[in-house]
């Protein structure tokens, strides 16, 4: 069985792809590879720490999830709720996550581009803070 790409490309459905895809679907809120490796060996699941990297990216590639980075860097996933361009505000210390949709920075996007004569623009638009919880958690702890 075969996933269908919008490059025309096929991507294998395995079995650890499966368990990756599923695994994400069960989650709210961005993970690490190494988080989400060790979910799935909870879960039974056998599949590698590279394997989990390899999926991940290539599922990254075919626009099935977000990316951010997370404040040491590191590269975090979560499925997308959205179908459509949008931005996050990502708890530093949780990872719990809104989408945001923000047409003035849009509009600020592609006037910015214009102005320097770039085209095919994409951009990529990250908060990070802390959320009500993790706030209260600090204020009290």
């Amino acid at each position: 069985m075969s996933v269908r790409t919008g490059g025309g490309g096929e991507v294998r459905n395995t079995r650890q792809r499966r368990a990756v895809s599923q695994a994400l679907a069960s989650l709210e809120d961005f993970i690490s590879t190494q988080d989400l490796h060790a979910l799935l060996r909870e879960r039974g699941e056998s599949v590698s720490l590279a394997t989990t990297y390899r999926i991940l990216q290539s599922m990254s590639e075919l626009g099935e999830l977000d990316v951010l980075r997370g404040g040491d860097g590191e590269a975090i996933y979560r499925r997308c709720a959205a179908e459509h361009h949008h931005h996050h505000l990502v708890c530093r210390r949780c990872g719990a996550a809104v989408e945001l949709e923000a047409p003035t920075v849009e509009e600020w996007a592609g006037r910015t581009a214009a102005a320097h004569g770039f085209t095919e623009v994409d951009h990529t638009i990250e908060i990070t803070g802390l959320c009500a919880a993790c706030s209260a958690r600090r204020a009290d702890g």
